[in-house]
C-alpha cells in the first residue's frame, strides 16, 4: 500500500564551508544539484569547495594540531561531551534534515542523531583510558610507549547514515587529540553540514574543518601531503582510490566500504520469525545501509514457508512519504540509485529467479520503488552477489546448513552476516566460519556499544567503531629515559 506526499516545491542552497572556526562563503564556479528523493520538487544545489579552500581547511588544522593534542585530554573529553549535548538536542531538526535529503524515515533519522551523540559521550569516556604502557628495562632508567595523535585527519563519510558515521570518526580523532577536515557526501550536505558545525563550534577554532563537495574534492583533501590519516565510510570504487592515493604517499587509511551481506537461514526455524529477520535487514531505509541484508540463503525444509511470510511482511510495508509517521518504507536516494536497483532485478528475473512481489518502481513522483521478494536466484547473480542497496530480498534455496555456510562465505565482501539457528553448533561453527568482520546470530541488528570489528577484502580495512578505532588514530612512541652522567 502507498501513501501520498503533497510537500511543496523549494529551493536550497548550501555555499558554505567552516575554515578555522569561521562560516566561509564557497567561492567556487562548480554547481552540483540534488532533487528531493521524495517527489516533492526540492531542489539543493552544492557548491563544492574548491582547491584552495581544501588546502585552507588543511592550513587550519595543521596550524591547530600542536594546541590541541597539548590540551589535557579530560579536556579534549568535556569538549566532545558538549557537542553530544549539542546534537542531542537539535536531533529533531537533524532527523528532518537528513528525511528531506535522502527519503530515510523521520523517526529512523532523529534515532540516527541520537545515535551520534551517544557515540560522541563513548568517545569521550574510552578516551580517558591507557595512552601507553611502561616497559621492564633496566632498574636505572625508565622505558615507557606512549600513544601520541597522528596529526590531521581526513573525515570522509557516506550519505545513507551519515551522522554516526562522522560522529563516531569525529569523536575518536578528536579525543585522541588529532585535528580533522571533515568532508561529507554530497548527496546528505546539509543534515552533515549542520552536524558537523555542532561538534566544531564545541571545540577552539582549526580543530574541526568542513568543506562541502564531490568526489573531486574528497580527493585533493586525500592528496594533502600533511593529511595523516584518512579514514572514509563509502563506496568501495571510492575506498580503492583513496587507498592508492594515500597509501602512495605513506598516509595511514581506514576504510569501511561496501557490503553485500549474507543471512543463513536454517532448518528448524519459525518460518515468521525469519521472514521478519529477513525484512528488517534488506528493507530498513530502504535497503540503503552498508550492513542491510542482501543475499539470502534458506534451507530447503522451510523455504516455501519463509518465502510466504516474507511477502506478507513486504506487502504490509507502507510505502510513501517519510516524514509520515504511518509510512514504513521510503524512497531510493535518487534516481541513479533507482536505475541499480531496477537493473538487478531484472537481470535476476531474466536469469531464472521468480519474483514473488514488487519487482517494479511505482508510479509517482520520487525514487520509490517497491519491495521485492526475489525466489530461486542464481548464486553469482548481481543481485546476490553485488550491492543492490534497496529494498530487494533475494533468495537462494539450499539443500542444507553446509551449503548455505559456504555460500555465505563466497564473496568478494566480508563486512557482516548473519545466521538464524536453533542450532549452537551451527551457530559456534557460523562464528568461526564465516571471515567477515561481523557475525550476528538470531538478531539481524543489534549489539552492544563498544564493540570493534575490521571488515575483510572489498568492505575495507582497518578497526571499525569502539576503543579499538581509537588505537588506530594513535602512532607509538618508545621514549628511554636515564638520569644525566656525574
Amino acid at each position: 500500500m502507498t501513501t501520498t506526499q503533497t510537500a511543496p516545491a523549494r529551493t536550497a542552497e548550501l555555499a558554505l564551508h567552516l575554515l578555522d572556526g569561521r562560516v566561509s562563503p564557497a567561492t567556487g564556479a562548480r554547481r552540483l544539484q540534488r532533487e528531493d528523493p521524495s517527489g516533492s520538487g526540492t531542489v539543493t544545489t552544492l557548491v563544492p569547495a574548491t582547491v584552495e579552500e581544501v588546502t585552507a581547511a588543511v592550513d587550519a588544522a595543521w596550524r591547530a594540531r600542536t594546541a590541541w593534542r597539548r590540551t589535557a585530554p579530560a579536556e579534549r573529553a568535556a569538549a566532545l561531551r558538549a557537542a553530544a549535548a549539542a546534537v542531542r538536542a537539535d536531533a529533531d531538526r537533524l532527523g528532518e534534515l537528513l528525511t528531506a535529503a535522502t527519503g530515510r524515515l523521520l523517526g529512523q533519522s532523529v534515532e540516527s542523531a541520537t545515535v551520534a551523540a551517544d557515540l560522541l559521550e563513548e568517545a569521550a569516556t574510552t578516551g580517558l583510558g591507557a595512552a601507553g604502557r611502561t616497559l621492564a628495562g633496566a632498574t636505572g632508567a625508565l622505558d615507557v610507549v606512549r600513544r601520541e595523535p597522528r596529526g590531521v585527519v581526513a573525515v570522509i563519510t557516506p550519505w545513507n547514515d551519515p551522522f554516526p558515521a562522522a560522529a563516531g570518526l569525529l569523536a575518536a580523532a578528536l579525543v585522541t587529540g588529532n585535528t580533522v577536515v571533515h568532508k561529507p557526501s554530497e548527496r546528505s550536505a546539509v543534515p552533515a553540514w549542520e552536524m558537523a558545525r555542532l561538534v566544531a563550534d564545541a571545540l577552539p577554532a582549526g580543530v574541526v574543518n568542513v568543506v562541502n563537495g564531490d568526489g573531486e574534492t574528497g580527493a585533493a583533501v586525500v592528496a594533502d601531503e600533511r593529511v595523516a590519516l584518512v579514514a572514509h565510510v563509502g563506496s568501495t570504487v571510492a575506498g580503492r582510490r583513496i587507498a592508492a592515493v594515500a597509501g602512495a604517499r605513506g598516509a595511514k587509511v581506514l576504510l569501511e566500504n561496501g557490503g553485500a551481506d549474507a543471512i543463513v537461514v536454517d532448518s528448524g526455524v519459525d518460518p515468521r520469525w525469519a521472514a521478519e529477520q529477513i525484512a528488517t535487514g534488506a528493507f530498513t531505509n530502504t535497503g540503503q545501509i552498508c550492513t542491510s541484508v542482501e543475499r539470502v540463503y534458506v534451507h530447503d525444509d522451510v523455504a516455501d514457508a519463509v518465502v510466504a511470510e516474507l511477502a506478507d511482511v513486504a506487502d504490509a510495508l507502507v510505502v510513501g512519504d517519510p516524514a509520515d509517521p504511518a509510512t514504513t518504507l521510503g524512497p531510493l536516494v535518487d534516481a541513479d540509485q533507482l536505475a541499480v536497483v531496477e537493473e538487478h532485478v531484472r537481470a535476476a528475473v531474466d536469469g531464472g529467479a521468480r519474483c514473488v512481489t514488487g519487482g517494479a518502481p511505482l508510479d509517482r513522483p520520487g525514487s520509490f520503488y517497491a519491495p521485492t521478494v526475489l525466489d530461486g536466484c542464481a548464486p553469482h547473480s548481481d543481485a546476490v552477489a553485488e550491492e543492490t542497496f534497496g529494498p530487494v530480498a533475494a533468495i537462494v534455496r539450499v539443500p542444507d546448513f553446509d551449503t548455505a555456510l559456504s555460500l555465505a562465505g563466497e564473496s568478494r565482501y566480508g563486512l557482516a552476516a548473519t545466521v538464524l539457528t536453533p542450532d549452537l553448533g551451527h551457530a559456534l561453527r557460523a562464528a568461526e566460519e564465516l571471515e567477515v568482520g561481523t557475525v550476528k546470530v538470531n538478531g539481524v541488528f543489534g549489539g552492544a556499544p563498544g564493540g570493534s570489528a575490521d571488515p575483510r577484502r572489498d568492505s575495507g580495512t582497518g578497526a571499525g567503531y569502539g576503543p579499538d578505532l581509537l588505537a588506530e588514530m594513535t602512532v607509538l612512541k618508545t621514549v628511554h629515559l636515564e638520569a644525566p652522567g656525574a
